[in-house]
């Protein structure tokens, strides 16, 4: 797979494949009303946008027949030392190739870049990535329920890696 810095310009193609992924990922765990509230208030143009400036980094995965297959986005030093994935989706039909691997990589590439200490994340406590995330190394850290609106949140553990 083939993995391109995204910018703004890119997020048509960060929003789709999240129309796409999201459904499959969180179906069963989540409301119809809350995965499209979801979607709705946390991927759209001008969210994803102000997610850029505020040094939120993206990357596009494309396929060799230059179709978009997944993103990941991260931040440096979201806490002190530390590198915060915030996104890490890939389409159902290329789970289980490596491309979650190559984009946890290339994260940690970076981290280690910029004198990062470790990574984390936060996954949905009923997300079947949590087997994922702790074969690369996570552990969880804590447990964590995110108000989001309208009378949802996020029930999530938050999951860490040392990378030094």
């Amino acid at each position: 797979m083939n993995l391109i810095k995204a910018n703004s310009e890119d997020i048509p193609i960060i929003i789709d494949l999240t129309k796409k992924i999201w459904p499959v990922a969180y179906g069963e765990i989540l409301s119809k009303a809350q995965l499209d509230y979801m979607i709705d208030k946390f991927y759209n143009e001008p969210a994803l946008c102000e997610l850029m400036q505020k040094g939120h980094i993206f990357y596009l995965a494309q396929d060799d027949k230059d179709n978009y297959v997944g993103f990941v986005s991260y931040e440096i030093n979201s806490e002190p030392n530390k590198t915060k994935i915030h996104k890490i989706y890939v389409l159902p039909e290329t789970q289980g190739i490596g491309l979650g691997r190559q984009f946890f990589e290339l994260v940690k590439d970076k981290a280690i870049e910029n004198n990062q200490e470790a990574i984390f994340l936060n996954v949905n406590k009923y997300n079947n990535a949590i087997h994922f995330y702790t074969k690369l190394g996570f552990t969880t850290v804590k447990d964590e329920v995110i108000d989001i609106g309208s009378g949802y949140v996020m029930d999530d553990y938050v999951m860490e890696v040392a990378i030094i």
